[in-house]
């Protein structure tokens, strides 16, 4: 394939987490297929998400504005953080309906190996939000890999001396999953996480 105007976009798509060459190359040829006015609203809605939005300056969720509308809503429940990694996890909770408490958004998890340390995630202003009184539990809701654990364990570390509870959410089977698929390290978290019914 030539270079100009459809390897730029290529090249482009691929900078994008989770794309490759040839889910690049299908996009590309997918915009090019695309009424004109639908691939000016795809463009627009980039360039709009890059000038208008931030993240809040108390969680790090994506705002429109300097405090994002869960931490500005007086009907939140002010005594819980719940920490998690990125703020697609924020929405996916959200969706829950089930939490209603504040967030605060790491912005990544721990990877030395990748040269993420504590000091390029949001630990610190969790630490602060802590610190200011008010909070009676922290739950932490990193994903259940590698990763996500480092981070939480550093995180209960740091936030342990401030005399505040921190729980870690639960995992185990989904609903609808058959056990003899479930790899072991689930099936004893979930086996470590049962409930009394």
């Amino acid at each position: 394939m030539g270079g100009g105007v459809v390897e730029n976009l290529i090249n482009e798509l691929t900078r994008l987490p989770g794309i490759g060459r040839k889910t690049a190359q299908r996009l590309a040829f997918f915009i090019m297929g695309m009424p004109h006015e639908e691939a000016l609203a795809v463009a627009d809605a980039i360039v709009r998400i890059k000038e208008n939005a931030r993240f809040c300056s108390q969680c790090f969720n994506i705002t429109e504005d300097d405090i994002c509308s869960i931490c500005s809503d007086p009907r939140r429940s002010r005594d819980k953080i719940c920490v998690v990694e990125e703020p697609g996890n924020l929405i996916v909770i959200e969706n829950t309906k089930i939490y209603n408490g504040l967030y605060h958004v790491l912005l990544g998890a721990l990877s030395p190996i990748d040269g993420i340390t504590p000091e390029r995630l949001r630990i610190k202003e969790l630490v602060r939000r802590v610190q200011e009184g008010g909070v009676s539990e922290v739950i932490i809701a990193t994903n259940p890999n590698t990763k996500g654990e480092t981070t939480a364990q550093y995180i209960l570390q740091v936030l342990k001396p401030l005399g505040v509870r921190v729980s870690r959410i639960a995992y185990g089977l989904p609903i609808g999953g058959d056990i003899e698929f479930a790899d072991e390290v689930t099936l004893s978290k979930a086996i470590e996480g049962r409930n009394e019914m």
